[in-house]
């Protein structure tokens, strides 16, 4: 059980939003973004997670998947917004920071 939780807890690290925008390279969440065919232009600093966990939810239905098809994608994403939210605050000073001196992480098109 122990070792569920932890390969658990390793998954939702690599792909929380926070750790996209904030740990990672700007290249990276814009990437990530781009292959996700998102409709987002730009993911601000502050709350960047979160923000990034919205954009990679807004983005057209996968080739072939119907709209109508269950998945659990949604709710893991949702699940990662609440974490995202968290770190988000906890990093708040640094990316009002980067914000002021950076701006806006671009999503490449």
């Amino acid at each position: 059980m122990k070792i569920q939780v932890m390969a658990l807890a390793a998954l939702m690290l690599g792909g929380c939003g926070t750790v996209q925008t904030v740990v990672r390279g700007d290249e990276v969440a814009s990437r990530v973004l781009k292959e996700q065919q998102s409709y987002c232009g730009a993911v601000p600093r502050i709350y960047s997670g979160v923000i990034f966990d919205f954009c990679y939810l807004n983005a057209p239905l996968e080739r072939g998947r119907e709209a109508n098809t269950p998945t659990t994608a949604p709710a893991i994403v949702l699940v990662d917004v609440l974490l995202s939210g968290v770190m988000d605050t906890l990093v708040l000073p640094y990316t009002v920071y980067r914000q002021q001196a950076d701006g806006s992480i671009m999503v490449a098109r």
